[in-house]
């Protein structure tokens, strides 16, 4: 019974409600199927920092989601791919394998029937299938040790190709009939998505440091500072401090352009951006140290942050309801999250403009009784003292009489 009256008491203050939530936001949609929605300055403002009381309702029901920090990742997806005219010539079996479903790729696993082999496969690649002239693509050794319970290698790997026909003889017992099928990976890179955070800065000389000070939406956190520098401005490196409104210390780093010829050899690289972290900063500022160099011949610069979205699938229960404001609740745990697959193409969600929740009534007081009632504690103590300073009065009165 007491395990019992525990839970509730937990599912009471941490679990959520329609009703404990302070703001809300209507969310629209495009038709059904994976939608997301962008985490935005109003959202920041007024969420917890770790976004975990955000919550969505299709009218009363629950919708479970998955909050993603679209930092960027590779992605691998297997493709069969088909094996063509299997034979024999001079002692060696010969197969084509057509590699048009896969856009790029560096190799190949092959599907054999054979057992307990050791053979060396030679792999060239070209874009017609009836042509006389095909690339070398190099070689590699293929074999099954089952029979000695070790474990076996049928991948041929290549350098990075986009030939449309590979054609592949193999050295040793695999037979032509025993080439059952091929497949390979190719690799998908899903890029970071970044968003903007400010709008343009003042940006001024003190010294020969050149500082740009930047505003920034309350509670918004800020993950980079990206800059546009002239094409016309010639090489240069120079260290970032960045700093916040008081000139305290946050992160420094290094910008920098680089086309020259050393060598023989053309070297090109720029990088334009400084990552830190930083949130609850209303200003911040960056700092160019030009040393003894003119300042440099900026076109622009942006503070800027990972986006962070909400995934969800919208069905045809009617249109969902962005809730938030709620300190005390707990973050979600959905199978959702724990299994989401991002769609090939997820449609964005709008969000609608901030409105107080009116059926906010907040969480019941959960503070003990004795801080909810500080006044009556205080009457009952001094209650208490008086009746036992008039008791030790008459116990000393008695005992002189």
């Amino acid at each position: 019974m007491k395990a019992m009256s525990m839970l509730a008491t937990f599912v009471l203050f941490a679990g959520g409600s329609i009703s404990y939530f302070q703001y809300q936001r209507p969310v629209q949609l495009s038709g059904t199927g994976q939608h997301y929605i962008t985490v935005d300055e109003v959202v920041w403002k007024h969420a917890r920092p770790d976004l975990g009381d955000l919550r969505l309702y299709a009218g009363q029901t629950e919708i479970p989601y998955a909050l993603v920090t679209e930092r960027g990742s590779q992605q691998r997806q297997r493709t069969q791919v088909q094996v063509l005219q299997q034979s024999t010539v001079a002692g060696k079996t010969h197969f084509l394998i057509d590699m048009s479903a896969v856009a790029e790729y560096d190799h190949v696993n092959l599907e054999l029937a054979t057992k307990n082999f050791v053979a060396h496969a030679r792999v060239e690649g070209g874009d017609n299938l009836h042509g006389k002239q095909w690339a070398s693509l190099g070689d590699s050794i293929i074999y099954d040790l089952s029979k000695e319970n070790l474990v076996g290698n049928s991948m041929l790997r290549l350098p990075r190709a986009t030939y449309k026909y590979l054609r592949v003889s193999l050295d040793g017992p695999v037979k032509p009939t025993d080439v059952l099928g091929a497949n390979s990976e190719m690799a998908e890179d899903q890029p970071a998505l970044w968003r903007d955070v400010s709008s343009a800065p003042k940006q001024e000389q003190d010294g020969k440091d050149t500082v740009l000070t930047f505003d920034v939406a309350e509670y918004v956190p800020v993950e980079r500072v990206i800059f546009a520098v002239d094409a016309t401005q010639p090489n240069f490196q120079r260290r970032i401090d960045i700093q916040n409104e008081r000139g305290g210390w946050i992160s420094s780093g290094e910008i920098s352009r680089m086309h020259m010829v050393r060598g023989g050899q053309k070297v090109d690289s720029e990088d334009q951006d400084v990552a830190f972290s930083s949130s609850e900063q209303k200003t911040i500022k960056i700092v160019i140290h030009n040393a003894d160099d003119p300042p440099l011949k900026l076109t622009g610069a942006r503070l800027q942050q990972l986006e962070r979205r909400v995934y969800f699938d919208a069905s045809a229960q009617g249109q969902p309801t962005l809730y938030y404001g709620d300190e005390k609740l707990e973050q979600p745990v959905y199978d959702y999250a724990k299994l989401f697959l991002r769609d090939k193409i997820p449609v964005p969600a709008q969000l609608g403009p901030e409105v107080s929740n009116t059926a906010y009534t907040g969480r019941p007081d959960d503070r003990p009784w004795s801080e909810r009632h500080p006044l009556v504690l205080w009457i009952a103590i001094i209650a208490a003292v008086l009746t036992l300073g008039g008791v030790a009065l008459r116990s000393m009165r008695g005992a002189t009489a």
